[in-house]
């Protein structure tokens, strides 16, 4: 089982009512909880692990793994609120504005580390959950007491505007880094990950160097390359697609490749270092495809593995 560990939240979209004024709707969400959506659609049976609340959004959010298939028996409920994410579409794009404070999943803790089943194999951590306290360190402790028998998989969707304490949450990105055997980041994570003007390649080599044994870069319609542990660089292109907006993207294509690599058994601590070009290639080639889905229609909506057949 690949176990999802990191935030679900509630996404108010912004739109226009019928006579112009802006209103929000609620959308289930939130970087981690994108990803186990989609890889349960994409038939790989995942696990969630975060802190729920027992209010509507809360058990809004309970129906929605379930309903796509994704194991909820990790799940920690609270009687904390839920965490919102206001969302301003601008052609496309979408800019956050969250209220995090006191929710159920930020105010986990280490000391609620919950046993993980020999059933699973790799974990999968990133988004805002690795920059709120108390909830960063939860899963950087986990992830520290995991990754000597288990992959640790790692996209830090940086959100700039979130941070708080700069200094401390690069100190924990760097920890997880060195934990993780996959990264994957956005050239724009790359560029707030290692600031200056140095290139992309000296960028991902410096991320190599702290020991992850496949890098995944993103590059918007540019599509995306990956790096192999020989030093051989595999690229793909983007789908080509009429967008309808972003929201989910990079979420459902982590998805994709996950479940490529799962399906494929190799996300393995054993394994995952021999992976061959190929494999690596269609693993992209899938996220890719798959992410394209998600842009062409609204919201964070991962395709089912029957609309891919």
């Amino acid at each position: 089982m690949l176990m999802c560990c990191g935030e679900a939240l509630i996404d108010m979209i912004e739109s226009r009512g019928a006579d112009g004024r802006v209103c929000y709707s609620a959308h289930v969400g939130g970087a981690i909880f994108n990803t186990a959506i989609a890889l349960g659609r994409l038939r790989v049976s995942p696990g969630f692990l975060s802190g729920l609340s027992q209010d509507m959004f809360g058990i809004q959010l309970l129906e929605a793994l379930k309903a796509s298939h994704v194991d909820v028996s990790h799940v920690i409920l609270s009687d904390r609120p839920a965490t919102l994410a206001f969302v301003q579409l601008t052609d496309g794009h979408a800019v956050y504005t969250f209220y995090d404070e006191n929710t159920a999943g930020r105010m986990l803790e280490p000391s609620d580390l919950p046993d993980i089943p020999e059933s699973v194999n790799a974990l999968y951590f990133g988004g805002i959950s690795l920059i709120s306290e108390p909830c960063g360190e939860f899963y950087s402790a986990l992830a520290a007491r995991e990754a000597a028998d288990r992959v640790i998989a790692l996209d830090p969707n940086i959100r700039p505007g979130f941070i708080q304490d700069e200094a401390r949450y690069r100190a924990r990105l760097e920890q997880m880094l060195g934990l993780a055997d996959i990264v994957k980041v956005s050239d724009e994570d790359l560029h707030w990950i290692v600031p200056g003007a140095g290139s992309l390649a000296e960028k991902i080599d410096n991320i190599r160097a702290k020991g992850p044994k496949l890098i995944i870069l993103t590059k918007g319609s540019a599509g995306a390359s990956a790096w192999l542990p020989s030093d051989e660089e595999i690229s793909v292109a983007a789908q080509r697609v009429e967008m309808v907006d972003t929201v989910g993207a990079g979420d459902t294509f982590n998805a994709g490749v996950l479940a490529h690599l799962q399906q494929a058994g190799a996300l393995d601590k054993a394994t995952l270092g021999e992976i061959s070009p190929n494999l690596l290639r269609d693993a992209l080639a899938f996220g890719t495809r798959v992410a394209g889905v998600t842009v062409s229609r609204a919201g964070a909506n991962p395709p089912w593995a029957q609309e891919l057949e």
